[in-house]
């Protein structure tokens, strides 16, 4: 398996192990556009892989910080509560870069950014740009690549595709 996920078209593609489009999804990746820096808020281009899988078994809407689950469910009323956080649901993809000064090591570490494929609360808007660096995702969408994928899977991520 392998994920391709397309800055341009807002999409993520599961290829099977002959490169073959397995299932497409919507996202969302960086509302500020593409880059590597640290504290940038851009989405990492490259070749990734997959560091670890995180949140399995949990709850769908279960609320993580720092990659912990905090033990709150996500709801509207928590979202009026915390206005201003971005929110992490469901489940954690955290990609690791493999290119050594590009998207790896330094100041252009995707694994030090924090950039995760995650969950985000059901009205928000896929298709369109809208993170602070990290790729959104449906919570039903995640919890079926998150079903699909094992650490290690490589991640590519295009301007173009």
């Amino acid at each position: 398996m392998k994920i391709l996920i397309g800055i341009a078209s807002q999409t993520l593609k599961l290829l099977d192990g002959r490169g073959e489009a397995v299932k497409e999804y919507a996202i969302s990746s960086s509302k500020i556009g593409v880059g590597e820096q640290t504290g940038s808020f851009r989405t990492p281009r490259g070749r990734h892989v997959i560091r670890a899988k995180i949140g399995g078994g949990m709850p769908v809407d279960t609320v993580f910080v720092k990659r912990r689950p905090t033990g709150e469910t996500y709801s509207k009323e928590l979202s009026a509560q915390f206005p201003d956080r971005d929110w992490i649901l469901t489940r954690i993809l955290w990609l690791s870069g493999m290119e050594p000064g590009f998207n790896r090591l330094g100041e252009v570490d995707t694994m030090r950014r924090y950039i995760y494929i995650h969950g985000t609360p059901d009205g928000t808007e896929m298709g369109k740009p809208g993170s602070h660096g990290c790729i959104r995702m449906r919570n039903d969408d995640l919890l079926d690549l998150f079903d699909r994928v094992e650490a290690g899977t490589e991640v590519e991520i295009l301007e173009t595709l």
